[in-house]
C-alpha cells in the first residue's frame, strides 16, 4: 500500500529556533513560519515546552538545546536577546553556524528579518 510521504524525499535545512522566554506563547507561529520557509524547525518551547516544567534540572535542558545545536545549519535568533539566546549564539559563532535575525514584529503572519544590531539585549 502506497503512502503520500513515500515519493517526499527533498532535503531541508535544519534551523534551530532561539527566542526568550517572554516570545514563549509565539511558538507555534515561528515554527509554522519556519515550515513555509522550507526549513525543518528544532522549537526547543515546542520540544520541552518551558524547562520540562522544572521536572529536571535545568541543565539537562541547556545540555540538550546546545546539543541540537550542535546538528543543526542554522541558528535563527528571534526577538530581543536574552541571556540565555546570548549564549546560544556564542556557541553557534563557536562552530560557524550561519546565523540569521528576524524582528517579532510581523508576528504572527510573517518574521521579518534584521541586521545582528537591530536586535536589542533584554533588560
Amino acid at each position: 500500500m502506497k503512502h503520500p510521504a513515500d515519493k517526499l524525499r527533498k532535503k531541508l535545512k535544519l534551523v534551530y529556533l532561539a527566542y526568550s522566554k517572554r516570545n514563549f506563547y509565539w511558538r507555534q507561529h515561528i515554527s509554522r513560519l519556519a515550515l513555509k520557509m522550507d526549513y525543518v524547525p528544532l522549537n526547543p518551547y515546542m520540544l520541552f515546552d518551558y524547562f520540562l516544567l522544572d521536572s529536571l534540572p535545568r541543565d539537562k535542558i541547556r545540555l540538550t538545546n546546545n546539543n541540537l545545536i550542535m546538528k543543526v545549519d542554522e541558528l535563527w535568533v528571534i526577538g530581543d536577546i536574552s541571556d540565555g539566546v546570548a549564549a546560544e549564539i556564542k556557541l553557534a559563532e563557536k562552530l560557524n553556524k550561519k546565523i540569521r535575525y528576524f524582528s517579532i514584529d510581523g508576528l504572527p503572519k510573517r518574521l521579518k528579518e534584521v541586521k545582528k544590531g537591530d536586535l536589542e539585549a533584554e533588560k
